[in-house]
C-alpha cells in the first residue's frame, strides 16, 4: 500500500475544513433561529424554510456536481462552490427580510452541493487501504463534531453580536479554505467522463424538490383539502385540492421517469446522471439505502431542542450552545475509537455500535424533556447520542464507497451524499411537522381543558405554533396569560419529545438496514479499484 505523503494529509485538513463550513452553518442556524424570529418576525413554516431552502437545494444538486466534479475536476468544483457560498453567506447576513433570507439559503444549497461530493470524491482518490478508512474516519468525525460546534459557534455570536454574524462567520473560512486547497490539493478527474445528464439533473431536481416541498407544507397548506392559502407572487392557488398532494404525485412520477430515463440512457451506451450499475455492487445498494434512513433521525432533533431550550427552559443562545457542545465531545471522542477501529474490526460493527448509542442517546432526551427539566441531565444524553454520531457517520461512508472504483467516486459519493441528504431533509420536515402538529394538538386540548374561550383557544395555538414557540415569553409577561404559557410550555415540551421519539423509531429502522451488509474489513482490498466497466456483482 503506498502512503498519500505529508501533502496528502495537509489536504485532508482543509478538505475537512471545507465539509466544516457546509456543516457548520446548517447547523449554527439552528441556534440562532430564535433571534431571528425575533428581529424578522418569521412563521413556524419559514423556520422550516430557513433550513429546508438549504437542504432542499443541496439535496436536489448533489447527483449533478458529484458528475460534473468527474468530468470538469473536483477539486475546481470545490473551489467555485467554496466562492459561492461566502458570497450567498454575505447575503443571508445582510437579508433584511425571512424571504430574502430564504434566498440566501438556496444559493448557499448551490454552493454546498458543490463542496461536500468533492470532498469525498477527493479523498477516495486520494488515499488507499487503511489510509483510507482512517480518512473518512476524520471527514465522518468532522460531521458530527461541526455539527456540534456550530450551535455552540452560533450561540456565542448571536449572544455577544447578532444572528447575522452567524453567516458572516463563513467568509474567513472560506478565505482559508481556497488558500489551502490550491497549495496542497491536487486536481482528479476521470478522464473518460461522458457527456453530462440535464434532463436526468432536472428530473433529479424536480423529484427532491416536489417531495420536500409536500412534507413542510403539508402542515400549513393541508395534506389533501386546502387549509392555508398558497401564493406566488400576485396569483393564489384557486382550487380546493391542496396543491400538496399535487406535488408528492409530481415527486413520484418524476423520480420514476428519472430511473427510466438513467436506465434507457446507460442502454444506449451513453452516461446517466446516476450511474445504475453502482447499485449492483452490494456495499454501494445496501449502504446508501442504510444511510438515507439513518439520516432520517440522526440531525432532525437538532431543529426542534435549541427551540424548547431557549423559549421553554429560558437559555439564552449561548448557553444553549453550550450544552449541545456535549455532542462535538462525544463525537470528537468517537473521532479517536473509529480511527482505531478501521482496518481491525468491521466498519458494519462500528456503524451498528453507533446506532445502538444515537438510540440510546435520544431516548434519554425524550424523557428528560419537560417544562421544569434539569439541563445536567441532557448533557450526558447528548454525549452518548454524539458519540454514536461521530461512529456511525464515519464507518458508514467508507463501507458504501469501499468498492466504488476511483473514476466513479464522483458518482459514487455524490449518490451516498445524496442518500443522507435526502433523508435529513425528510428528517427535519417529518420531525418538525411532528413538533408542531403535536404542540398544537396538546395545547389545544389543555386550553380547552382550562375552559379557555373558543376564539381564543384558536388565537393562542396560531401564535405558539406560528412564532416557533417565540410567543411563550410574551404570554409569560402578563399575570393574566401567564397560565397560558404554562399551558404552552407544556404542549411544546411534548412535541419536543415526540420529535425526539420519532428520531429513535427512524435510527431503530436503520439499524435494522444495516443487516444487510456484510461484516468484513475494507482494508487493502481498495489498493486496486475495480474496473468501472465491471463492478463486482452483489453478494
Amino acid at each position: 500500500m503506498q502512503s498519500s505523503g505529508s501533502r496528502g494529509w495537509a489536504g485532508l485538513v482543509f478538505i475537512s475544513i471545507a465539509v466544516s463550513l457546509i456543516i457548520v452553518d446548517s447547523t449554527i442556524v439552528n441556534v440562532a433561529i430564535p433571534a431571528i424570529v425575533d428581529d424578522l418576525g418569521i412563521t413556524s413554516t419559514q423556520v422550516q424554510w430557513v433550513q429546508e431552502a438549504y437542504t432542499l437545494v443541496f439535496a436536489s444538486l448533489l447527483l449533478i456536481f458529484g458528475s460534473l466534479a468527474d468530468r470538469f475536476g473536483r477539486r475546481r468544483i470545490m473551489l467555485i462552490g467554496v466562492v459561492l457560498f461566502v458570497l450567498s453567506s454575505v447575503a443571508a447576513a445582510l437579508a433584511p427580510t425571512g424571504d430574502l433570507l430564504i434566498a440566501a439559503r438556496l444559493v448557499q444549497g448551490v454552493g454546498g452541493a458543490m463542496i461536500l461530493p468533492t470532498t469525498l470524491s477527493l479523498i477516495n482518490a486520494t488515499f488507499r487501504g487503511r489510509e483510507r478508512g482512517i480518512a473518512f474516519a476524520v471527514w465522518g468525525s468532522t460531521i458530527g463534531g461541526m455539527a456540534a460546534v456550530g450551535p455552540l459557534l452560533g450561540g456565542w455570536l448571536t449572544t455577544a453580536f447578532s444572528w447575522r454574524w452567524a453567516f458572516g462567520i463563513n467568509i474567513p473560512l472560506g478565505i482559508l479554505i481556497i488558500i489551502g486547497v490550491l497549495l496542497t490539493v491536487s486536481e482528479s478527474r476521470d478522464a473518460h467522463a461522458k457527456s453530462i445528464d440535464i434532463v436526468g439533473g432536472l428530473l433529479s431536481f424536480v423529484t427532491f424538490g416536489a417531495l420536500v416541498f409536500g412534507m413542510i407544507e403539508g402542515r400549513t397548506l393541508g395534506w389533501w383539502e386546502s387549509t392555508g392559502d398558497f401564493t406566488l407572487g400576485e396569483w393564489t392557488w384557486p382550487f380546493a385540492l391542496s396543491p400538496v398532494p399535487i406535488a408528492l404525485t409530481v415527486a413520484v412520477l418524476a423520480a420514476v421517469a428519472f430511473v427510466a430515463w438513467g436506465l434507457r440512457r446507460e442502454r444506449a451506451g451513453r452516461s446517466s446522471l446516476l450511474s445504475f450499475g453502482l447499485f449492483r455492487i452490494g456495499t454501494f445498494r445496501s449502504g446508501n439505502i442504510a444511510a438515507l434512513v439513518v439520516s432520517l433521525g440522526e440531525f432532525g432533533i437538532i431543529l426542534s431542542l435549541p427551540l424548547w431550550l431557549q423559549f421553554v427552559l429560558g437559555f439564552d443562545a449561548l448557553q444553549t450552545g453550550l450544552i449541545l457542545l456535549a455532542l462535538a465531545v462525544g463525537s470528537f471522542f468517537a473521532s479517536g475509537a473509529a480511527g482505531a477501529a478501521s482496518g481491525r474490526i468491521p466498519a458494519v460493527w462500528v456503524v451498528r455500535a453507533g446506532l445502538i448509542a444515537e438510540i440510546i442517546g435520544v431516548l434519554w432526551v425524550a424523557f428528560v424533556i419537560a417544562p421544569d427539566a434539569a439541563w445536567g441531565w441532557l448533557v450526558p444524553a447528548l454525549f452518548i447520542y454524539g458519540f454514536g454520531v461521530g461512529l456511525a457517520t464515519a464507518q458508514l461512508t467508507g463501507v458504501i464507497l469501499v468498492d466504488v472504483p476511483v473514476e466513479q467516486s464522483g458518482q459514487g459519493s455524490g449518490t451516498q451524499s445524496t442518500a443522507r441528504q435526502v433523508g435529513s431533509a425528510l428528517g427535519i420536515a417529518i420531525l418538525g411537522t411532528v413538533l408542531f402538529t403535536s404542540t398544537a394538538g396538546v395545547l389545544t386540548s389543555s386550553l380547552n381543558d382550562q375552559g379557555v374561550p373558543a376564539a381564543q383557544v384558536d388565537q393562542v395555538v396560531s401564535q405558539v405554533v406560528d412564532s416557533a414557540g417565540g410567543a411563550i415569553a410574551g404570554l409569560e409577561e402578563s399575570p393574566d396569560t401567564a397560565p397560558l404559557a404554562d399551558a404552552a410550555k407544556t404542549a411544546f415540551s411534548d412535541g419536543t419529545r415526540w420529535a425526539a421519539f420519532t428520531a429513535a423509531g427512524f435510527l431503530a429502522v436503520g439499524l435494522v438496514a444495516t443487516l444487510a451488509l456484510p461484516a468484513r474489513r475494507p482494508d487493502d482490498d481498495v489498493d486496486a479499484p475495480t474496473s468501472a466497466a465491471s463492478p463486482p456483482a452483489a453478494p
